[in-house]
């Protein structure tokens, strides 16, 4: 029987996918489920597998070409039994075997400018992973990458192109800036409360759950109960009408190798602060591995970004087209406040909201600011709902 094998039913806002490297030749025999190729779009890389075992007779569509949904990649064939039954013809730009390699480690090597064909990857059928990489990378043979260590006196430069996810970065975070009025709010958080909270519970918590009681489920839940009172900064613009919704998909803004992703914790209401913890968690190794799914990468009404984990201080972000605001958490720092006519050091953290100006006034963004921070100065508010 002849199986055709074709590209993912790609979500709305995806309008195509670029097949990145096939792991099979024509005339291999291929396992049910086996990894066949990569294809990258502008928000996630999918892995095609062979849905039923046989040989591949054919691969239609080269490494580097644009495809569709259900666009037919390869066929293959289950009543041939081997390698010797399938035609001896090589597609374009096929790749040998033992040079299998997933999107992840794969960008590692590039930028390491480390040769995957000379990584011994027989254990493991071939498939080489990212632990592979970076040991071959650390290795004292490993070549240096000349174009960052230039030799003095010498002025060099290198022209490459924009990955899919870097180019669509660009063209939204450009979009955002022509289309919305955007405008930045400011204020500080005395996180004394939450971090005495976590102190007296992280234990207990990870005993428990699993998981550590990190800050994202705190501002997540503080953000929920502000979005609760000012509804129109969980609203968007479509033409000449404002969206609101009545629900609460919160994007958690994670910084890869890639680039920047933005996967959406969907219902986020309905998230105890274990299972917030959990999903930030998963959110993160899954954008490190490329394994995010299309489901997880689309909707969204509302954002979070944390360049405090980089060290950043005070920043204005960029909204996520189509949401209409996006808060920003940044580094936590002791500094000097009054509290009952005292001086007195205390963990504080700017938080900033971008947002809409078409359609959320300087009022409403003000005071869904000061609800987020009374929230998390006082977190029996998020039990409370007041």
């Amino acid at each position: 029987m002849i199986i055709e094998v074709k590209v993912p039913a790609l979500a709305e806002s995806i309008a195509d996918a670029t097949v990145v490297t096939w792991l099979k030749r024509v005339g291999d025999f291929v396992g049910r489920e086996e990894h066949l190729t990569d294809l990258e779009t502008d928000k996630v890389t999918l892995e095609v597998t062979a849905t039923e075992a046989g040989v591949l007779k054919e691969i239609k569509q080269a490494n580097g070409k644009t495809v569709h949904s259900n666009e037919v990649l390869a066929v293959i064939d289950t009543d041939a039994k081997g390698v010797a039954a399938a035609p001896v013809a090589k597609p374009p730009a096929a790749v040998p075997a033992q040079t299998k390699i997933g999107p992840a480690a794969r960008k590692i090597a590039q930028e390491k400018n480390v040769d995957i064909d000379k990584i011994d990857a027989g254990a493991r059928g071939g498939r080489v992973t990212k632990e592979d990489v970076l040991k071959a990378a650390a290795a004292p043979s490993a070549p240096v990458q000349q174009e960052f260590t230039p030799a003095p006196g010498v002025r060099s430069e290198e022209r490459v192109p924009m990955t899919r996810l870097r180019a669509r970065i660009a063209e939204r975070l450009k979009q955002a800036q022509n289309t919305a009025a955007m405008l930045t709010t400011f204020n500080e958080v005395n996180m004394q409360p939450v971090m005495g909270l976590r102190d007296k519970y992280k234990e207990r918590f990870q005993k428990e759950f699993g998981v550590k009681l990190g800050f994202m489920s705190f501002f997540t839940k503080a953000c929920i109960e502000a979005l609760r009172k000012f509804p129109v900064v969980n609203a968007s613009v479509d033409g000449s009408d404002i969206v609101y919704h009545g629900y609460f998909d919160v994007g958690i803004a994670v910084g890869t190798e890639r680039g920047l992703v933005v996967p959406v914790i969907h219902d986020a209401d309905r998230y105890t602060f274990a299972q917030l913890e959990t999903k930030v968690v998963e959110f993160g190794q899954k954008a490190r591995d490329g394994k995010l799914s299309l489901e997880e990468l689309t909707g969204g009404t509302f954002t979070i970004t944390n360049g405090g984990v980089f060290g950043s201080l005070l920043s204005t972000p960029i909204l996520n087209p189509p949401q209409s605001a996006i808060l920003g958490m940044h580094k936590i720092q002791d500094r000097p406040v009054v509290e009952n006519g005292q001086i007195v050091a205390r963990p504080m953290m700017y938080i900033a909201l971008s947002y809409d100006h078409r359609i959320i006034d300087g009022q409403e963004a003000v005071q869904f600011l000061v609800a987020v921070k009374d929230a998390l100065e006082d977190p029996a508010r998020m039990l409370l709902q007041i």
